[in-house]
């Protein structure tokens, strides 16, 4: 159950709130049993102990909570398997030799155009590589002596191999035809079909305003594009934290990122058309395929690495600042908060944040976009029927956050004194200053 969802269920007794996940997986926080069975890994390996240093290293990478991770053993070695996104990895290992694999589709021709992908592909990995069963599946194979196997050299070799898994399957079959997917190696959570209306009608509700906005716009984007580019990025953020896309969505949400980061001559507005033109494409796609792309699922690694708090600080530092210059001018309240949604999103999109920062964080999506929770049945309502913000709904939720951490953070202590009512803009920027000032030592 998400936090908030403990949170709210808590506040209104009588009131069932939905289990809805949010954001992607991160395995950054480890428990101390698995940081003990780390270090038993490494120094059993170190004794020439390579299955009983697996043993130890599979119950470092199992969550409890997720079940992601299972094995037996027996007298011809250790089996295993674990699961990233939508595919199932399995594995096997005895004394002298360790094989993983994850099947991602049969091949019923072979396309040049197809082969020519896959070799492109083993190109750019390590560890890993595409090849074809003798049964014509189309599968991601790693394999090393165990004597070369160190737990070091396993766990980034297993996160390639899942990554690429999870990610090619659906790039792959949503281009070649001649593909069909391998269904025993799924491993996916259909979701409630309320939600997935609810996030698809979301999707476009944010696409088509964003398209409207680049329309309408006011300043011209050709002549002032960094509110613009700040807006789409943003946008793309945001819908891949709170509805949790995958395949062809998540993608090209992905191609919206680095559209305007690449390193190239583009001038900004040439890239704002780019980008414009991947949104799109989004909205392009029917509601049954956009719903095809909506489901939970179980993971093993997470791909954003951990930030400490100064990180966050210094990033919302940068930011904030340049909201000013369309508070001064009077823009639209969507090029106003077109900052801080994307500080917000990038901070929960690139990073892992310190668990109370990115429950903060959230809370920011839950009073912004309160219209798409209430969609998914969240009850909390952060505004007066006039749409003013309600001051002592946000700091009952602020302060319930603080509960949950202050034990662990003996420090934190947000300063609500610091937040700014009188607008949705000016309590956004303060909200995130107020984020910036704690104190998690």
């Amino acid at each position: 159950m998400s936090f908030l969802s403990r949170l709210f269920s808590s506040s209104t007794p009588n009131s069932k709130q939905p289990v809805v996940v949010f954001g992607r997986y991160t395995d950054a926080y480890k428990s101390e049993t698995q940081q003990s069975a780390w270090n038993r890994s490494l120094q059993l390996f170190e004794e020439k102990r390579p299955i009983d240093a697996y043993r130890e290293m599979l119950i470092f990478l199992r969550d409890e909570q997720e079940d992601n991770v299972r094995w037996t053993e027996d007298e011809r070695g250790l089996r295993f398997e674990f699961h990233q996104g939508s595919r199932k990895i399995t594995g096997h290992a005895n004394r002298d030799q360790i094989k993983v694999e994850s099947r991602i589709a049969w091949v019923d021709e072979l396309k040049v155009s197809f082969m020519r992908r896959l070799v492109e592909q083993n190109f750019k990995l390590r560890y890993a590589r595409f090849a074809l069963s003798p049964d014509n599946c189309l599968t991601i194979v790693f394999d090393s002596s165990t004597r070369d196997g160190s737990p070091y050299k396993l766990v980034q070799a297993f996160i390639e191999l899942s990554v690429n898994a999870d990610k090619q399957d659906d790039l792959l079959l949503e281009e070649f035809k001649t593909l069909r997917p391998v269904e025993e190696a799924m491993e996916i959570m259909p979701l409630p079909e309320h939600e997935k209306r609810a996030k698809v009608k979301y999707i476009r509700q944010e696409i088509n305003g964003l398209l409207q906005c680049l329309e309408t716009a006011q300043p011209d984007p050709n002549r002032y594009p960094g509110g613009y580019v700040y807006l789409m990025l943003g946008t793309a953020f945001r819908i891949d934290y709170l509805t949790r896309p995958e395949g062809f969505v998540m993608d090209t949400l992905e191609k919206v990122f680095k559209a305007y980061f690449n390193k190239d001559e583009k001038a900004p507005a040439v890239k704002v058309e780019a980008m414009k033109k991947l949104f799109q494409k989004i909205i392009e796609r029917s509601d049954t395929s956009l719903m095809a792309e909506l489901y939970n699922t179980k993971s093993t690694f997470g791909i954003n690495p951990t930030v400490g708090h100064d990180r966050i600080q210094s990033m919302l530092d940068s930011e904030l600042p340049k909201m000013d210059w369309h508070l001064e001018q009077n823009h639209s309240e969507t090029l106003q908060m077109a900052i801080v949604k994307y500080a917000v999103g990038y901070a929960l999109y690139h990073c892992t944040p310190p668990p109370p920062d990115k429950d903060y964080l959230h809370l920011f999506y839950h009073i912004t976009e309160q219209p798409f929770f209430a969609e998914l049945g969240f009850s909390a309502s952060f505004y007066s029927p006039d749409g003013k913000l309600k001051k002592t709904a946000i700091e009952q939720a602020v302060k319930a956050i603080t509960e949950v951490w202050i034990s662990r953070y003996k420090r934190l202590k947000p300063d609500l004194s610091l937040l700014d009512y009188t607008s949705l803009p000016l309590f956004a920027r303060s909200y995130l200053r107020m984020i910036k000032g704690l104190d998690l030592g």
